[in-house]
């Protein structure tokens, strides 16, 4: 069995949940009840609905909220919508061996908001925004800050405590190996 096996078993489990909880809190965020009936409306006229409602204009939303910041709880929004997805940035890459560079993880995080916000549009269980996805990238994009900061402080750990290259590698982590970049 590798080394890292078990760590990484853990991280993807974690990422597991995390995915879930993430579809939970944005799709599934009313009662069973509110959503039962939001099915029972199901027409074709209510989903087309949803494209009157939707908003396909990059900053609307974010403009509107710091226009009526006194009024609206937009801090929580505007934040709420890049915190949610830090975690995405940061663990995506810890998961998955092919998803590691900035492309690849911001292309996957934009699949999967995409793929929120067309469910929501269609489904009536939300309502689509352009700007969500910008807001939700931008969480992506900082929660991968987050993990090639780990992995420089880890490296430069690793040179610290005078180990090698080689027996620097975190649980499978290539990236932590950036040693000789530090050097």
């Amino acid at each position: 069995m590798q080394k890292g096996t078990p760590w990484k078993a853990w991280m993807k489990l974690f990422f597991a949940v995390y995915i879930l909880f993430v579809i939970k809190v944005i799709i599934f965020k009313y009662p069973i009840e509110q959503l039962r009936a939001i099915v029972d409306t199901w027409q074709k006229s209510v989903i087309l609905e949803g494209l009157g409602t939707a908003n396909f204009t990059p900053f609307r939303t974010i403009k509107m909220y710091i226009d009526y910041a006194y009024k609206l709880n937009s801090v929580e929004n505007l934040a709420g919508n890049v915190l949610v997805f830090v975690p995405l940035g940061f663990l995506l890459p810890l998961v998955s061996d092919r998803i590691r560079s900035f492309p690849a993880v911001m292309l996957n995080a934009f699949v999967f908001v995409l793929g929120i916000e067309t469910f929501q549009l269609f489904s009536a269980f939300g309502a689509f925004d352009v700007d969500d996805i910008m807001l939700n990238c931008l969480g992506a994009a900082l929660g991968y800050g987050c993990y090639k900061a780990a992995c420089a402080w880890r490296a430069r750990r690793c040179l610290e405590d005078g180990m090698r290259e080689a027996d620097c590698i975190v649980e499978g982590i290539p990236e932590v190996s950036g040693i000789n970049e530090i050097r």
